[in-house]
């Protein structure tokens, strides 16, 4: 009892720690944008008194009714006509993520496992629970959370598990075997750690049930998702190795950043990885797709959901929306590949409509709404679930974005008027982030960028902007000015982030 409670008092001075933090990146957001409200609405869900409604994750049945499970350890069923809630199985163990199988069949991903769970009897209530997998180490520390599972189309199912934290212990009793290089120097103090299979990984079980290491290097995946091409993308969190938050392409057998999972790659030889000089580890990992800035654009983003309603969500069919877990905002990928490798754009979505914070997993409805659950689980966040909607009135707001030669090109939802050709409402900066153990990276070789052009094409909805540099390896960010539609709308959203992994063939260095 006595261990049990040292551990509770070092995850909340952990936590009070890590709120702080928050509340001060929070404080330093430079504005937020606003979606008009006329375009999207927010939808509170009402949730059952007494229940605490945490989400970890969200699915839905084929009949449109929604399953969700809770942190606590609830798994529910939500019939939108009806309005009422039904207790599908509980007693499960900090459950942070469902898939639905069938409709009476999912699979929940808990601290010990992850959980086949049927009614078999039709009656409305799990009377079967399952190990789909166990296969991966339990240290005892707080922070071992595991998120999924997604599936791809070949059954292939996809799990992350979380490093452990430096500001929680280990338990004597461990599953797993030990592997004491996987923690830092300093009795794991100062760094996240991966001292038991797999922590830090993301896993691929197949069909036969054979749980495999996939890729490493994470720090925090909350959130896995794939596009419509079936490409898996993960979302990680800032923090030690991670300069700012990163939407990374998940590929097998590639290592994206944080030294501590390393130790458990087949072969490993070098011993301890957070010994190897960072300029080493640099050379092995695999960038970012997307960079999340710190304090601008998101500082804790959860899950990855594409777009798959083909337009009853608006008009970003099949790009990425990404929950944010610090501000009432989701946040808006456009993705692009470049010479092979995946980059792109992010932008803020649905501020200022209504949307609270602890925006952890989302889920598109078979009528094209987008169902967020809330979370805060000790952090920054609220409780519940909303549901926001497209009204069918279109937002004047950047659709897509380019890299070319000389610049970008930038295409909108509506024509613009003449403002769209004015250089001086495009404010450029460039900046890319440190690779290093420290707690997050400042903005570091900051730089100015000038606007020599923009033109006007595609009858007012493309802009293509020549700058007077690009090279890669930064986050462009734009600020757009008093840009107007045709029809007088102002613009949604002015702030637009671009990670430059590589340039086009001929682009300007």
């Amino acid at each position: 009892m006595g261990r049990h409670a040292n551990v509770m008092t070092m995850k909340w001075s952990f936590n009070i720690f890590v709120l702080a933090l928050m509340v001060l990146a929070a404080c330093a957001d430079p504005g937020k944008p606003e979606l008009p409200a006329e375009s999207y609405k927010i939808d509170t869900v009402p949730t059952p008194d007494g229940l605490t409604a945490e989400v970890g994750g969200l699915d839905f049945l084929s009949d449109g009714r929604l399953i969700a499970c809770f942190i606590r350890g609830e798994v529910m069923i939500y019939d939108p006509k009806t309005r009422q809630w039904t207790l599908f199985a509980e007693g499960l163990q900090e459950p942070l993520g469902i898939l639905r199988v069938t409709d009476s069949e999912f699979l929940v991903m808990q601290r010990p496992e992850l959980t086949r769970i049927k009614d078999t009897d039709g009656d409305g209530q799990a009377d079967e629970y399952e190990n789909a997998t166990d296969d991966f180490g339990i240290s005892g520390n707080y922070h071992e959370f595991n998120y999924g599972p997604v599936a791809d189309k070949e059954g292939n199912l996809f799990i992350g598990l979380n490093t452990a934290s430096h500001g929680g212990g280990i338990l004597p009793e461990l599953r797993g075997a030990f592997n004491k290089d996987g923690r830092d120097g300093d009795n794991g103090r100062k760094q996240m750690y991966s001292v038991v299979p797999y922590r830090g990984w993301i896993m691929k079980l197949t069909p036969s049930g054979k749980l495999e290491p996939y890729c490493s290097g994470f720090r925090s995946p909350n959130g896995l998702g794939f596009d419509l091409e079936g490409n898996l993308f993960v979302t990680d969190n800032q923090g030690d190795w991670v300069g700012t938050s990163p939407l990374f392409h998940a590929e097998q057998g590639k290592f994206y950043g944080h030294p501590a999972s390393l130790v458990w790659e087949e072969g490993w030889t070098k011993g301890n990885p957070f010994e190897l000089p960072p300029a080493e580890l640099d050379r092995m990992r695999s960038k970012a797709a997307v960079l999340f800035p710190h304090g601008i654009m998101a500082n804790s983003p959860s899950e990855p959901r594409c777009d798959i309603t083909g337009g009853k969500f608006g008009p970003f069919a099949g790009q990425l929306f990404v929950g944010e877990m610090n501000q009432g905002r989701i946040v808006r990928v456009m993705l692009e590949q470049v010479g092979g490798e995946w980059q792109g754009a992010c932008v803020p979505f649905a501020d200022n409509i209504g949307l609270r914070k602890g925006n952890n997993r989302l889920v598109f409805a078979p009528d094209g709404s987008l169902w967020v659950g809330q979370a805060e689980h000790g952090w920054l966040g609220d409780a519940g679930i909303q549901r926001i909607s497209f009204t069918g009135r279109t937002p004047t707001d950047v659709l897509q974005m380019h890299i070319t030669g000389k610049g970008f090109d930038l295409e909108f939802t509506q024509a613009l008027d003449s403002s769209g050709a004015n250089p001086a409402n495009y404010q450029v900066r460039r900046y890319r982030y440190e690779y290093h153990k420290k707690y997050g990276s400042d903005q570091i070789d900051v730089q100015d960028i000038s606007v020599n052009g923009a033109a006007l094409s595609g009858g007012g909805k493309k802009v293509s902007l020549s700058l007077g540099e690009l090279s890669p390896g930064y986050v462009y960010e734009f600020k757009l000015g008093d840009i107007k539609g045709r029809d007088g709308t102002p613009l949604a959203n002015k702030t637009i982030c671009y990670t430059v992994n590589r340039l086009r063939e001929g682009g300007a260095q």
